[in-house]
């Protein structure tokens, strides 16, 4: 859990400090830090079940052919 809050602080600081180097602005910076991040969980989120439909699209459309094992079984 302390590798996660760290890493949400650092993810937050570099959000606000390249927000306010291009805008020179505090009150964008402070809003691009909040914001971002809960676009990126959003996006994130969308992103794993975009990533298990595709797996288990993949995985039914090779489901009917066998797979191949180092035994030689099936």
């Amino acid at each position: 859990m302390t590798k996660t809050i760290s890493f949400a602080v650092v993810h937050f600081a570099v959000a606000f400090t390249v927000a306010y180097l291009l805008t020179g602005s505090i009150a964008v910076g402070g809003l691009v830090a909040l914001v971002e991040p809960l676009c990126n969980t959003v996006a994130y989120h969308f992103h794993e079940k975009a990533w298990a439909f595709l797996g288990r699209s993949r995985d039914s459309a090779t489901s009917g052919f066998g797979h191949f094992h180092l035994s030689g079984a099936c």
